[in-house]
């Protein structure tokens, strides 16, 4: 017996409705309007706007990858949700449900919720050179490679696992072979069985990249080598397309410099809910001084800006205050925090951890973004909307994890932490400050705001002992070579966060605590927190449903707080700005103006 999913996203509806009113107000101040929560810039509704003309989107890093398989960061997301169609996405001003995309209608569950049957559009074709129609086992390609060494997807193991005949370990199988659990009876059908009871959960993560087609025929001769190099050939199915050769070669990508998007001749009008005004948008990055590009941005023309999902603090203010109309803004649907690797020492302590939370003013990392202005200071890792979020204590957090309880810090409690860390043999000194010789290996983006709030962290860590050997690199390289590169060996991460995969307290955590999400590449358990207990309550709640599923998530952000692997210090609102003759509405999914409804006035 199957039955449509539109129950489930009933419920995603709501809940994506409790990540507008949550974003809005409470003690610790408000993060936006609640009753304009994808707020675009430009005063256009989203679907109107005028035909044609060229926009430059100012950046100052790069995407992580363009291959759909690989990419996991919202910048990149925001580059390919434009360039790509997953098979179902959101449309800008609408967070609260998925609209299908490559899908021809809502996905049909079974009674038993370990089957997924997905039926797809016809007529939907790849761009040059590949220039056919897409079909099923494009998709069911699009997963299989994605559990792969030479495609090393950051979640396909953490959200797609139990997929029949998916690797059992979350080490990605060295070689492709095709899943008995993806089935493909016709080009529109997609059926895919599972070994749990999970397909409410896989049915939502249905809006991931990893489900963007991916020609086989095409791409497996780029597919065998170690990485792949599709990341340089895609073929794609949105409305633009990166500028190619004749061979498929991106040419209008020069990666740190700039990414040139056309429009994709292939694409039909018909069969997408897009509405793609523009005739081109070129990604210029290295704009390292987001102040200079948010200024040029604010009185030029032509313009958006940045990647970083929000402007400088100077900027902020003054675009609020003196350009509203050219401010968007949006919930972001997650949590920043400064992550300790819990592998290396002495953070392998849980009490040095928890003497960091203690001693860290929270605030004064929140202000390098905003301050109030911006959100809530961040008391554990569901933010404000995803369900988990109230059972976990709303905006207070865990009271009776005393830790967690001074925003502004609080040295006397971080002492008796770190007293207790010395009877664990680490070097404390008699005040309560860390008393070893050795500067721990910290990774920093360039480009403000967070490197203004990387370098408030270097100063929290100075007032209990710690001394860092501070590096400062663009944001992705922070990502794809060192923070989510285990081998790399960082001890502190000052400029993480983790947002919404899809409206469910899973997509927040498992990812980003779980031991068995540690990949060797494309990692993003940043503080390799591997903890039994926090690892086999997490198997348990992923088959679990309606409220005990809330709570169970709860819990286990209870869990994770407790360890203290990383310091969270704000749930906030993602800003980007566009010159005056741009309209720039805002999707929530990404966190960023829609580039697939963005025109010149």
């Amino acid at each position: 017996m199957m039955r449509r999913v539109s129950l489930l996203w009933s419920l995603v509806a709501l809940l994506s409705a409790l990540v507008v009113a949550g974003c809005g107000g409470g003690d610790s101040g408000g993060s936006g309007d609640a009753s304009k929560p994808n707020a675009g810039a430009g005063g256009v509704q989203v679907g109107e706007g005028k035909q044609g003309g060229a926009l430059t989107f100012l950046t100052a890093g790069d995407v992580d990858y363009m291959d759909p398989g690989q990419t996991y960061y919202s910048f990149a997301y925001q580059i390919n949700y434009a360039v790509n169609r997953p098979l179902y996405s959101y449309k800008p001003g609408e967070a609260d449900k998925p609209v299908p995309d490559v899908a021809a209608s809502d996905p049909e569950l079974s009674s038993d919720n370990k089957q997924i049957t997905i039926k797809l559009k016809s007529g939907i074709k790849f761009s040059p050179p590949v220039d056919r129609e897409v079909t099923s086992k494009d998709v069911k390609y699009a997963i299989e490679r994605a559990f792969t060494t030479n495609v090393p997807s950051g979640y396909s193991t953490s959200y797609f696992a139990e997929i029949e005949g998916a690797p059992a370990s979350p080490v990605p199988i060295s070689k492709l072979k095709p899943f008995a659990g993806l089935e493909t009876p016709d080009d529109q059908t997609l059926i895919i069985k599972l070994t749990k009871a999970v397909a409410p959960r896989v049915a939502a993560a249905l809006v991931m990249p990893i489900t963007m087609p991916v020609p086989e025929e095409y791409a497996s001769k780029f597919d065998a080598e170690n990485p792949t190099t599709y990341d340089q050939q895609v073929a794609f199915t949105g409305p633009y397309m990166v500028k190619n050769d004749a061979q498929g070669k991106l040419v209008g990508r020069q990666p740190g410099k700039r990414i040139e998007l056309v429009r994709n001749p292939n694409w039909d009008k018909s069969t997408d809910y897009r509405s793609a005004f523009l005739d081109s948008i070129t990604i210029e990055e290295g704009n390292d001084d987001l102040t200079v590009a948010s200024r040029r941005t604010l009185s030029g023309q032509d313009l958006i800006c940045c990647d970083s999902g929000q402007p400088p603090i100077s900027i902020l203010k003054q675009a609020s205050e003196d350009f509203a109309d050219q401010l968007g803004r949006t919930s972001a649907g997650g949590t920043r925090w400064i992550a300790l690797n819990s592998t290396i020492k002495p953070f392998d302590n849980v009490n040095v951890r928890r003497a960091l939370w203690a001693a860290f003013d929270r605030d004064a990392l929140r202000l390098t973004r905003g301050g109030e202005f911006i959100g809530p200071i961040a008391q554990g890792f569901i933010p404000p909307g995803i369900p988990g979020f109230e059972e976990s204590g709303g905006e207070k957090g865990f009271t009776d994890v005393d830790f967690t309880q001074n925003p502004k810090g609080d040295l006397e409690l971080a002492k008796k932490y770190m007293m207790e860390a010395k009877k664990d043999g680490v070097p404390v000194s008699a005040d309560g400050k860390y008393a070893g010789s050795e500067k721990f290996l910290t990774i920093a983006t360039n480009a403000d705001p967070g490197a203004q709030t990387a370098q408030v962290a270097q100063g929290e860590f100075e007032k209990l002992g710690f001394n860092l050997n501070f590096r400062k690199v663009p944001q992705d390289t922070l990502y794809t070579k060192f923070c989510g590169v285990p081998k790399a060996a960082v001890a502190i991460c000052p400029n993480v966060g983790w947002f919404k995969d899809f409206n469910d307290p899973e997509s927040l955590l498992l990812p980003t605590f779980s031991g068995d999400a540690i990949k060797p590449a494309g990692n993003v358990n940043w503080t390799q927190l591997d903890d039994p207990k926090i690892n086999a309550a997490m198997k348990k709640a992923a088959v679990t449903t309606g409220d005990d599923r809330n709570q169970a998530w709860a819990d286990i952000n209870k869990m994770i707080v407790e360890q203290a692997p990383g310091i969270p210090y704000s749930w906030d609102d993602n800003v980007q700005l566009a010159a005056k003759n741009v309209a720039a509405p805002m999707n929530a999914y990404f966190g960023g103006i829609d580039l697939s409804f963005t025109s010149i006035k």
